[in-house]
């Protein structure tokens, strides 16, 4: 397995952590439908909340949050949508983004940004 993926995977597992430990219940993981993927899907007080993981190992390039282009957020949108639809689910639902920065072993640093897009601004 490629280090950028076990990085990845390290990244989503420190950020559902961090969600759960700021009272969120976690509902699925990596959910996917076809190429789409959905990394956390949780439940934030009376909000269904899809929550993108972007881990970079430091920051120097560019911050990962930014890493969620337009093209993703529309993608997230697609998925989120067939994942309501799958499970019948009627909580209002919101976009965030956890950017991890960091290595395993190491230490990391975790910027969640709540309500971070609209999806149909995109």
């Amino acid at each position: 397995m490629a280090e950028h993926n076990d990085t990845g995977r390290w990244g989503e597992q420190k950020a559902a952590e961090y969600l759960e430990r700021k009272g969120y219940r976690i509902l699925w993981r990596d959910w996917r439908d076809g190429h789409r993927d959905l990394d956390i899907v949780a439940v934030d007080a009376d909000q269904l909340v899809v929550v993108e993981v972007k881990t970079r190992r430091n920051a120097d390039y560019m911050p990962p949050e930014l890493a969620v282009d337009a093209r993703k957020m529309r993608s997230l949108a697609v998925a989120a949508a067939k994942f309501v639809g799958t499970y019948g689910i009627e909580f209002p639902l919101r976009f965030d983004i956890v950017a991890v920065t960091g290595t395993p072993g190491g230490d990391c640093d975790i910027r969640h940004i709540e309500d971070a897009f609209t999806p149909m601004q995109y």
